[in-house]
């Protein structure tokens, strides 16, 4: 039994290892994760890093292509448009519910989350930005009690924090992220589900706009460095 939860511990601690660095832009859409690059880096077994991928790629995070192995999958301005018109329509709908059925506990919750936000923000802590954004969401999904939506934003989580990721590094975007959300949480503490729909709904549009300067910056890059490298080859 020991041995079975010392296997497990080292698995998740390279999941989350990895998660982080896919999440902190260590690695790129479309960069290839190497198995014997990555046990190297983490130093632990190759099937260990196998079902770390595994886990990663039930996420959502990765992708394992036939011949080509495991990569960090590329989203596409249109397929990240769609996830952007989806959030609008689900957190717009939990940010109205929480407003009527939050309880104080979690007011508290979110109050505790938005002070965190704050704080990664003035220290420029990109992953703590990430964490303390998915707690916020956590508790006013949770809030929102309604079990289809909590669901379906779940599944689109680590699509969503891929995107989160990208649009909060934009100059500047943390801080006026913060004052959306800033708003979204003193809509639901009021009780104004009208306010908390609008203000969930006006994040999310406000968060695309940054992201698909990001998202296009990047595809943009990925098709100049094949001709780089083609040049290269050619001198």
């Amino acid at each position: 039994m020991e041995l079975r939860i010392a296997v497990k511990s080292v698995q998740q601690h390279a999941v989350e290892k990895l998660r982080a660095a896919i999440l902190n832009g260590f690695f790129k859409p479309g960069d290839r994760l190497v198995e014997m690059d990555l046990c190297a880096r983490l130093g632990i077994s190759r099937p260990s890093i196998r079902e770390a991928l595994r886990s990663l790629e039930s996420e959502g995070l990765i992708e394992i292509i036939p011949n080509r192995g495991p990569q960090v999958p590329v989203l596409t301005w249109p397929q990240a448009e769609e996830i952007y018109r989806v959030r609008a329509l689900l957190e717009g709908e939990a940010a109205a519910l929480c407003a009527k059925r939050a309880g104080p506990e979690q007011i508290e919750g979110m109050r505790r989350a938005l002070a965190d936000f704050e704080r990664a923000v003035r220290n420029q802590d990109s992953a703590r930005r990430l964490s303390a954004t998915a707690e916020f969401y956590r508790v006013m999904q949770e809030a929102a009690g309604n079990a289809l939506i909590d669901e379906l934003l779940r599944r689109l989580l680590a699509r969503i924090n891929t995107l989160r990721a990208q649009s909060m590094s934009r100059a500047g975007r943390a801080k006026f992220s913060f004052r959306e959300m800033r708003a979204i949480f003193q809509a639901i503490s009021k009780g104004d589900s009208r306010a908390a729909r609008k203000a969930a709904e006006t994040h999310v549009r406000n968060a695309s706009l940054a992201a698909r300067v990001m998202v296009e910056n990047a595809e943009a890059e990925r098709k100049v460095t094949p001709l780089k490298r083609k040049k290269g080859k050619q001198k």
